[in-house]
């Protein structure tokens, strides 16, 4: 098994805020990462960092065997963004949307050719979106907007995935859905790291689990990342004291 995302003593800083303290973590490929960490504890940064829209202070990332900006470029790395991160306003389609993983396979004229309509298509299918593939973007619900997102990637040919919260404002269903297609994903070779604030759904989402506070707290099988005493370390759940008053 090769290592897909290595992350080495990478320390990142917002002026004097410091948001990644010397972060160290190797990711296998086809694996299913879950990562786990309260707002602030530098999530967001970590995967900013993964593709190369960070470059950190110190320490080294590679993401499959080259730097994260080549790995980008090429297409390797597919990103599911937050929601509020997303102008659903936009007059593009579900299509369109998808289409746009396609674009670094098009050249400088951007003219989608018979092979990206069949990846297009092809990627809709995976994610049960055929029908809603002339929808405008902004009129889907929670769950077939992060799988719209997830096609993007899919139509891309990305073997790297990053999911920024894809299951928050979304339906036990979708949710259930998107856990699937994810774990299909990770058995067909493809590696992918979902932050997520949903506990209970992560032990059947993931292979593995990061705890993450600035640095690595825990790195492991997802019961023990989850384990209330390991959670009191990132979260500052005063864990301990709550059983003693029992």
């Amino acid at each position: 098994m090769t290592t897909a995302i290595s992350v080495h003593d990478v320390t990142v800083h917002y002026g004097e805020v410091l948001a990644l303290d010397r972060a160290t973590v190797d990711i296998q490929t086809g694996r299913v990462c879950g990562l786990v960490g309260m707002n602030g504890s530098g999530k967001s940064t970590l995967f900013k960092t993964i593709m190369g829209l960070l470059r950190p202070d110190s320490g080294t990332v590679r993401v499959g065997g080259e730097n994260p900006a080549t790995a980008r470029r090429s297409g390797a790395v597919g990103y599911v963004p937050q929601s509020e991160d997303v102008d659903w306003a936009f007059p593009l389609t579900v299509r369109d949307v998808v289409m746009t993983g396609r674009y670094g396979h098009m050249g400088f004229t951007r003219h989608a050719k018979k092979a990206d309509h069949d990846a297009v298509d092809h990627a809709l299918e995976r994610v049960d979106l055929v029908e809603y593939a002339n929808r405008q973007i902004g009129q889907l619900s929670g769950g077939q907007k992060k799988r719209t997102f997830v096609a993007r990637g899919i139509a891309q040919g990305a073997t790297i995935l990053l999911l920024d919260e894809p299951f928050a404002g979304v339906d036990k269903r979708s949710e259930a859905t998107i856990t699937g297609l994810l774990r299909e994903l990770a058995d067909q070779g493809a590696t992918v790291l979902v932050s997520t604030h949903d506990l209970h759904a992560l032990p059947g989402l993931a292979d593995e689990a990061i705890l993450l506070m600035h640095r690595v707290l825990m790195h492991g099988d997802p019961t023990e990342v989850l384990q209330p005493d390991n959670l009191a370390l990132a979260f500052g759940l005063d864990v301990l004291n709550r059983d003693e008053d029992r």
